[in-house]
Formats: C-alpha cells, sequence, structure tokens
C-alpha cells in the first residue's frame, strides 16, 4: 500500500507541474495576442514617442574643476567659478550645494541676465592632511544641474605655537 500512495503522489506533482506549465503558456499567447489584435491596425502602440525637447542649456562654465594644489590644514582657500548665460532669457540658480560641510558655495539668488557673467565662490576648510576632492552640484531652471569639483592636497600644520623669537623679544622690552 506504501508503495502504491508514493507512486500516486509522485503523479500528481507531475501532473500539477504540466497543468500549471499550460495554464502559464494559455496566458502568455492571450497577452502577446491581445497586442496584434485587428483593432489596433492603423496606428501602432509599441513605437516610442519622441522625447519632448530639453531645454538648451543656456549655463556656460569657464572651468568645471580648480586644482589648489598644496594647502595648509587649517586654513581657508577660495576659488571663483564663473558662470556665463548664453541663452535670451535670465537664468537663475535654484542651488549650489556642496558634497560636504568643508565646503562652502556663495552665489547671488539673483538671475543673472542674458550675456551677463556670475561668480561662484567655493570655500573649502581642510581639518584633515592628505589628497581631497570635493563637487559642487549647481541647480538652475528648476530641473538642469553641472557639477563643478575642487581637489588638492593638504599638508599637516606644524603642531604648537612658533619658536620663541629672541628680536621680537629685544623689541617689546625696549617699548616698554
Amino acid at each position: 500500500m506504501w508503495h502504491l500512495s508514493l507512486k500516486f503522489e509522485a503523479f500528481n506533482t507531475s501532473f500539477m507541474r504540466k497543468i500549471i506549465l499550460a495554464l502559464f503558456s494559455v496566458a502568455a499567447f492571450t497577452f502577446t495576442n491581445a497586442q496584434t489584435h485587428s483593432e489596433h491596425d492603423g496606428h501602432n502602440h509599441g513605437a516610442a514617442t519622441p522625447a519632448a525637447a530639453k531645454p538648451d542649456d543656456i549655463l556656460k562654465l569657464q572651468e568645471t574643476e580648480h586644482d589648489f594644489n598644496k594647502i595648509p590644514q587649517g586654513k581657508p582657500v577660495y576659488h571663483d567659478f564663473l558662470v556665463v548665460n548664453t541663452g535670451t532669457t535670465p537664468l537663475k540658480l535654484d542651488n549650489v550645494s556642496a558634497s560636504c560641510g568643508c565646503t562652502t558655495p556663495e552665489w547671488s539668488k539673483e538671475p543673472i541676465a542674458p550675456g551677463a557673467t556670475a561668480k561662484i565662490k567655493v570655500g573649502y576648510n581642510a581639518s584633515a592632511e592628505g589628497v581631497f576632492e570635493k563637487t559642487i552640484t549647481i541647480t538652475y531652471n528648476n530641473t538642469q544641474s553641472k557639477v563643478l569639483k575642487i581637489k588638492g592636497t593638504v599638508w599637516k600644520a606644524p603642531e604648537g605655537s612658533a619658536p620663541a623669537n629672541s628680536s621680537v623679544d629685544l623689541i617689546k622690552k625696549q617699548n616698554l
């Protein structure tokens, strides 16, 4: 009896697999046939519609990257990136954001007139020594963006104050 039951289970599992496969095949055929049905003749649902035309890129940057080379640790450095509006309408910089808190961009919130130039002042204050590379993202015209990059190497500032200078001490004594 046990042997007969085992054969029935094997038959039942195999039979269920065949039924599921048949149902899946019928469903796939039905869905693919629905896409080619004659009521859709004369127009093509499968063709991609042309994408909306992207507005002209009117923000031009004179440079997208600045290398500070070697800078001392803990001393802020700055660089001005120049932005030109090459369009025929005013250009508004919606946001200028840095990749980390050690980088601080400053820019005018006023629209840039057609043909005019504006600047984005980027400051960097290094707290750790070594090579750095930071990005600044400019968002404009509500949806467009460009990325600026600053990089360099921070050298470690000497610890403690400068050594005593006997000449300075002598001048101080004379002025008393």
